[in-house]
């Protein structure tokens, strides 16, 4: 008999077409599951899915067919410990997908047909009694900023290419007020933060090797220096050398507090300034690998 699940589908993602979402829901029915298409129609739709779908089912399996915003989304509905997820990339950058070493549709349609999962653990934000997950990563400063301040119609047009237009803007427009950042025993004053939760940042890039989906706490990148630092930075992360800069303290930590006023991305998306707590989140939802 074959297996129910959801398969949430974001129609903004990076590469999406309907070709492929019907090619998605022959391939998942081809594999023995019964997908329920569940496309998207706001911002606010995959957590509001998410939600229901745990409220209504016993451990569902949740399939996301888009880019890692619109997994942020559902992960951001889910209850915790209730469901299965898992991820087929169709978005720009599917920094998830690269991290589990998806390498197609087909690999991605094959990984939940024989439906080996681990639990795994995210992070959370919480700020003035707000709170918002994270799967990835959450950046705040240099990379916040660029995250923010990419415009859409660049996005559509370039693809990844307009993150690289917002950060020459945003090195133009240099911030040179600092973060304060506290947690693993540790207090640094940075221009910014990136909070690891997986290795791999942008894309295909090595930031934070130790960073491990599957086990709680985070790897914690402080970035200190002006534009110069930021440039070489980048060119580390082509290289692999990122985490070994002079301009880079590394340590890890399971809770941070965050203090200063920077804008904050989480999994590649704006959500706010800071200041901001930070802490991990253990065996959220188990993950398809």
């Amino acid at each position: 008999m074959s297996r129910r699940c959801f398969l949430i589908v974001n129609p903004t993602s990076g590469t999406y077409s309907q070709q492929k979402v019907e090619r998605i829901m022959t391939g998942l029915a081809g594999r023995g599951l019964a997908p329920e298409l569940l496309p998207t129609q706001s911002a606010a739709d995959p957590a509001r899915f998410a939600a229901r779908i745990c409220a209504e089912e016993s451990d569902p399996l949740i399939v996301v067919a888009g880019g890692d915003g619109t997994i942020n989304g559902v992960l951001n509905g889910l209850t915790p410990g209730a469901a299965t997820l898992g991820v087929v990339p169709l978005g720009t950058s599917n920094v998830l997908a690269r991290e589990l070493e998806i390498d197609s549709v087909d690999d991605a349609l094959n990984r939940l047909a024989r439906g080996e999962a681990r639990p795994i653990s995210v992070g959370e934000i919480v700020r003035g009694g707000e709170r918002r997950r994270f799967l990835l990563m959450a950046g705040a400063g240099f990379d916040g900023a660029v995250v923010r301040d990419v415009r859409l119609s660049e996005k559509r047009t370039l693809g990844k290419g307009a993150y690289v237009l917002s950060a020459l803007r945003t090195l133009w427009n240099w911030d040179g007020s600092l973060l304060s950042v506290t947690g693993g025993g540790k207090s640094v004053s940075c221009h910014g933060v990136i909070v690891c939760n997986a290795s791999k940042y942008g894309g295909n890039f090595v930031l934070a090797p130790k960073a491990d989906l599957f086990a709680p706490g985070f790897e914690v990148l402080c970035i200190s220096g002006g534009r110069l630092a930021y440039l070489g930075l980048a060119l580390g992360l082509l290289n692999g050398t990122a985490v070994f800069s002079s301009h880079v303290t590394s340590f890890s930590a399971a809770s941070l507090e965050i203090t200063g006023e920077k804008a904050v991305q989480l999994d590649g998306d704006y959500v706010c300034p800071t200041p901001l707590a930070v802490r991990t989140v253990p065996d959220l939802v188990r993950l398809v690998v």
